[in-house]
């Protein structure tokens, strides 16, 4: 032990009691101001976003285009890619292309697209949500088939 070392210990925070006469330096008001909701007691503001009663910025701010509530976010997987990374797998589905790292979410849908280079020539069984018209092409022309997962 180091006598140069030895500190004496904190002092415990004291809490702020508030309305306890004015020598306190938290008297009358209590901090909390003149007149007004944020005086009152059980004041809440409304929401966020409240600006004392002006428009709130959400409102005042302009919306553009339109954002469908039914809107299906496919996850896109091209048959090039497909055929970079399967080696003789015969059928190609969502669980598939997740270990395969071509997807993010095997929940979610899939949509297979035709983006090659070359030709496509495996003869594979597809699981999709949906096909372009030229990946069907493609896949059944190789031999192979088409099955339309619905979620």
């Amino acid at each position: 032990m180091d006598l140069s070392k030895i500190k004496p210990r904190k002092a415990k925070k004291t809490t702020k009691r508030l309305g306890r006469g004015s020598g306190s330096g938290w008297g009358k008001t209590s901090g909390r101001g003149n007149k007004g909701a944020g005086q009152r007691s059980g004041k809440k503001l409304p929401y966020v976003g409240f600006r004392g009663g002006n428009l709130p910025l959400l409102r005042v701010i302009p919306k553009r285009g339109f954002h469908s509530v039914k809107k299906n976010d496919y996850q896109i997987v091209n048959l090039g890619n497909i055929l970079k990374l399967s080696s003789s797998a015969g059928e190609v589905n969502p669980k598939l292309l997740k270990e395969m790292n071509l997807i993010k979410d095997e929940n979610k849908p899939v949509k297979v697209l035709a983006d090659i280079k070359g030709n496509f020539d495996k003869k594979l069984i597809f699981k999709a949500d949906k096909f372009s018209k030229k990946a069907k092409e493609l896949i059944e022309k190789a031999g192979g088939n088409i099955e339309c997962l619905t979620r």
